[in-house]
């Protein structure tokens, strides 16, 4: 089949590269994609959130699946164009994209769900905000409420740098969500649903922290690892029983089904599991390192997902061997990344053994790849162990050259040293 992959970033270049290795896929295409992607397939350069314009090259490409990658073009209404006229597409509509450009929404769905989740209020002014986050107390949580590109989030013992967010967000025209400070370690599930079926794939890790020993302000994603030997041996079923499923169901349910990837953020609280929130598409850098270790072709999965027949699909297979990936990044991202720098060694960086990488924020410039993004590209690394795949990761990225570039060193190191753990309930089942 022909495979259309819309996005310009980490996430999209992972799922060209899993589609390129998919017997069944014979032609993949990317709109706009980047330097990686266009090295690997054929890139359109159109706007990826105008549903006419995507449209319109789905039908010019006779493309059998559209796989949407960021979350704008689903806000955009991009699937809800390419159903009308008849062309599969994996990720979810407009209005049931909502689960994640709008995070009261979101909770709104769990409590009818009866999904367990932080409690949580909507404030919409100074006042609201201030009395929610002396309800809640320290750490403060503020969540801009809708989509914010995985940096809309302030976590802080500050009440004035608190409530200074929610007033930014207030004055972009928005609203916040304040919640409760959920403790324990975090975990990120991939869920795949055509709307009934729920298909799982597997747990990893994320660091949102720009720096070290999780300092710094909050990122899209400096780095991931899969899988994670220290979660409890039945959380994926957990997961797909008391959140994934009823979530869909409730859907469903609102006449606003469900079709595509649902991305689940927890916490393993000592109260026992959390969800944090919900993407309604992959997560990056999660991708990067999940889909480095499924060995199931990628492409007829999705497709079934698209087409609603989820569940005559095969139990997906997995490599036991660990995958890292470490981001690296543009000098003063987040904040105001400098791009347009050469970003040298690729060739020698994707020779070393087990890594490959993949692009993110490049584009090519006389010939050349540059840096256009805040976050420019990911190694991943592969090995028969998490220090294995953490050397391979980092022994490539050592490769690689970027002024002013920045990473964490400390990409799945505390789950390396078994300083992860789970306690309270959770901690029964590991």
């Amino acid at each position: 089949m022909k495979v259309l992959v819309l996005g310009p970033g980490g996430r999209e270049h992972a799922l060209v590269r899993a589609m390129l290795a998919d017997p069944f896929v014979r032609e993949v295409h990317a709109a706009p994609g980047n330097a990686g992607i266009a090295d690997d397939v054929t890139t359109h350069e159109i706007d990826a959130q105008d549903p006419a314009v995507v449209t319109d090259l789905a039908r010019r490409l006779g493309s059998d699946l559209v796989v949407i990658g960021p979350e704008a073009p689903l806000a955009a209404g991009v699937a809800d164009a390419l159903i009308e006229a008849g062309i599969p597409v994996f990720g979810p509509t407009r209005a049931a994209a909502q689960l994640e450009a709008s995070k009261a929404f979101a909770k709104q769905i769990m409590a009818a769900a009866g999904v367990p989740t932080a409690m949580a209020r909507v404030a919409a002014n100074d006042d609201e905000a201030r009395e929610a986050l002396c309800t809640f107390g320290a750490p403060y949580v503020v969540k801009d409420d809708g989509l914010a590109a995985g940096k809309g989030v302030v976590v802080t013992e500050d009440l004035d740098e608190a409530r200074a967010h929610a007033a930014a967000c207030f004055a972009a025209g928005g609203t916040v969500v304040i919640e409760e400070y959920l403790d324990g370690p975090e975990v990120s599930l991939f869920v795949l649903s055509d709307g009934h079926t729920v298909v799982p794939l597997a747990p990893a890790q994320d660091f949102k922290r720009i720096s070290d020993g999780d300092q710094g302000p909050n990122t899209g994603g400096m780095g991931a690892y899969s899988p994670l030997e220290w979660v409890p041996a039945s959380l994926v079923e957990e997961v797909v029983t008391r959140v994934a499923q009823p979530v869909i169901d409730e859907m469903t349910h609102r006449g606003t089904p469900f079709a595509g990837v649902l991305y689940v953020g927890l916490a393993l609280t000592s109260r026992g599991m959390r969800v944090i929130e919900f993407n309604a598409r992959f997560g990056d850098p999660e991708t990067q390192a999940v889909l480095a270790r499924l060995t199931t072709p990628l492409g007829g999965v999705l497709l079934a997902a698209a087409k609603g027949t989820l569940d005559q699909i095969d139990q997906l297979n997995w490599s036991p061997k660990t995958a890292v990936a470490v981001v690296l990044a543009s000098e003063n991202y987040p904040d105001a990344p400098v791009t347009g720098r050469r970003v040298r060694g690729l060739k020698k960086a994707g020779r070393v053994e087990g890594a490959h990488v993949l692009h993110a924020g490049t584009t090519q410039r006389d010939g050349k790849v540059v840096s256009s993004g805040g976050r420019v590209l990911a190694v991943v690394g592969l090995g028969d162990s998490l220090d294995a795949a953490r050397s391979t990761a980092y022994e490539s990225l050592s490769l690689i050259d970027l002024e002013g570039g920045q990473y964490r060193t400390d990409i799945a190191l505390k789950a390396s040293r078994a300083e992860v753990t789970v306690t309270g309930p959770a901690a029964a089942t590991a």
